[in-house]
């Protein structure tokens, strides 16, 4: 392995973080428009459990159980500035793709690839190559093209009647929440992160006050919107506040979100997703830009994510007319020292 592939790239940019958001937007779909219609078995998704944006997809695939039809290809926490690696596999290579790093699949399509190598990816299996990395358009693809392979009492994540306006809370959640902590821990100039702190909290604040009087983000059930919110809320306290210096509050000192996180967490296919040492592996190993010891801190405490949340109260129907979806299979389940499950 040469120099290049062990060395960490850079997160901190001059003045405000700026994400790439160009992305492969080929679509696996039922009628297959773009060449790779739905057909179970033939995809494996590539994801990363340390990863907010790749973790969307795995409770999406849990909560509509298509674990049998998309298989799933785990890289380890940490990376080097060329690729996600499978590390976490014999010999460090995926037991089905057969690569040791996701770049390989990327390459096999777009060679050369000019962007950074992401998860969630989603590759074809009999050629090796890419098909998709758009990990939004990936969970609404799960759920709308994929419905023949649902599990019996799926959940509708993404009803038809609440799309305009889970399009418009995403919109906001992702510019000022996902994205917005980022905005925060890669500020390079002070006035930069200021300016990201303020619009953080002040989401953060307008979220807190939306959720005060209802269950869920939109309407009265699990949607795509929280499964969006959630990833970030769960690495709130253990990363963001003290890494990415998102320190007004803990999410644990903010009663309303703390309580709508704990909700969401114990709620099957959400918490059985999370992999709390792997999340913190990853952020403060490998952006050595903001922590050049790579040493990761022992805290915060996970038991108080099981405390009661009284959000029942609010009414609400997790999964509508559907059910919980069933626990994770062996090999795709949390170990225990790694979960506060």
């Amino acid at each position: 392995m040469t120099d290049s592939e062990t060395a960490q790239g850079t997160y901190v940019e001059p003045g405000e973080f700026k994400r790439d958001t160009n992305y492969i937007t080929t679509r696996i779909t039922a009628e297959g428009r773009d060449g790779y219609p739905v057909e179970p078995g033939r995809y494996r998704l590539v994801a990363a459990r340390a990863c907010p944006w790749a973790n969307r997809t795995l409770i999406a695939r849990r909560l509509l159980g298509l674990e049998s039809a998309i298989s799933l290809g785990l890289c380890g926490p940490t990376h080097d500035q060329l690729s996600w690696t499978f590390d976490l596999d014999p010999g460090g290579v995926d037991p089905v793709l057969k690569i040791p790093r996701l770049r390989d699949a990327y390459l096999a399509r777009f060679p050369g690839y000019p962007r950074g190598i992401t998860v969630p990816a989603i590759v074809d299996v009999p050629t090796g190559q890419v098909v998709t990395n758009d990990y939004a358009q990936i969970t609404i693809d799960f759920s709308l093209e994929w419905t023949e392979y649902h599990r019996d009492g799926a959940p509708e994540l993404y009803p038809e009647a609440l799309r305009a306006e889970i399009d418009e809370v995403n919109a906001r959640v992702f510019r000022e929440v996902n994205n917005g902590v980022y905005r925060c821990g890669f500020a390079g100039a002070q006035d930069a992160y200021d300016a990201a702190y303020d619009r953080l909290f002040t989401a953060l604040d307008w979220l807190s006050e939306r959720l005060t009087g209802q269950r869920y983000l939109v309407g009265d059930t699990i949607t795509e919107a929280d499964i969006r919110l959630f990833t970030t809320l769960a690495r709130f306290d253990p990363v963001y506040h003290g890494h990415f210096k998102c320190n007004r509050s803990k999410l644990s000192e903010m009663p309303v979100l703390w309580a709508y996180a704990r909700d969401l967490f114990q709620t099957p296919g959400f918490g059985d997703t999370i992999d709390f040492a792997q999340i913190k592996d990853h952020y403060y190993k490998v952006h050595t830009d903001i922590n050049p010891t790579r040493v990761v801190p022992k805290g915060p405490g996970l038991s108080n994510w099981l405390t009661p949340h009284s959000r029942e109260a609010l009414g609400g129907r997790p999964f509508g007319d559907g059910t919980p979806p069933p626990p994770p299979t062996p090999d795709e389940t949390v170990p225990a020292e790694h979960s506060a499950r």
